[in-house]
């Protein structure tokens, strides 16, 4: 039957038999399979049993299903390929067995992880990952898009300080008028 597992040190050997049709996988208690990580959305993914394909669904998640480091909406997961949620890595074992990392193999003869951690704290949010610049970005080099020809040093107009300072002056100049006037009307009635 076929199964996933999980490769991430710490979680090494936790696995989870898909025997049903429908398999839903996210950190809360609710799900088929609950992986308790930050970077796993709440309901990250379903997984479908379609005859003898292993269909991967992702539910809209915070921080994207990938299959061999390549972003699915939807796609089939085929054994030996690694299915990442969030930071969480997995396998797909139809029975043949997994290639685990050497450095996390359990030795033989050692007891596998346990499937479920006990009793679990619940998480309330999903940590996004920052991706950073990929290389692409940095090959094109030149400006990102949307600056315009502005530079990000290059002094910015305010145009609410101008209309103050245009208004401030005439009202300004209507009060010197009033006061000269003011001023020759109280010297010709003397």
């Amino acid at each position: 039957m076929a199964k996933l597992v999980i490769l991430n040190q710490g979680m090494t050997g936790r696995s989870h038999e898909l025997a049903v049709d429908r398999t839903t996988v996210g950190r809360v208690e609710d799900n088929t399979f609950h992986i308790l990580d930050a970077s796993v959305s709440s309901h990250h993914c379903e997984i479908l049993l379609r005859g003898t394909e292993v269909l991967i669904r992702d539910l809209n998640s915070t921080n994207g299903t990938f299959i061999n480091n390549e972003k699915v909406s939807e796609s089939v997961l085929k054994p030996g390929q690694t299915l990442r949620l969030g930071q969480v890595e997995i396998k797909l074992d139809t029975g043949a067995g997994v290639d685990l990392p050497p450095a996390v193999a359990a030795p033989s003869g050692a007891p596998a992880a346990p499937a479920t951690p006990a009793k679990p704290k619940q998480v309330d949010a999903t940590m996004v990952i920052p991706r950073g610049v990929s290389m692409d970005q940095l090959d094109q080099g030149g400006q990102p898009k949307g600056l315009g020809s502005a530079t990000a040093f290059s002094k910015k107009k305010d145009k609410t300080s101008i209309i103050f300072i245009v208004i401030g002056v005439v009202v300004a100049i209507v009060i010197v008028v009033l006061l000269i006037i003011a001023r020759s009307a109280v010297n010709n009635h003397s």
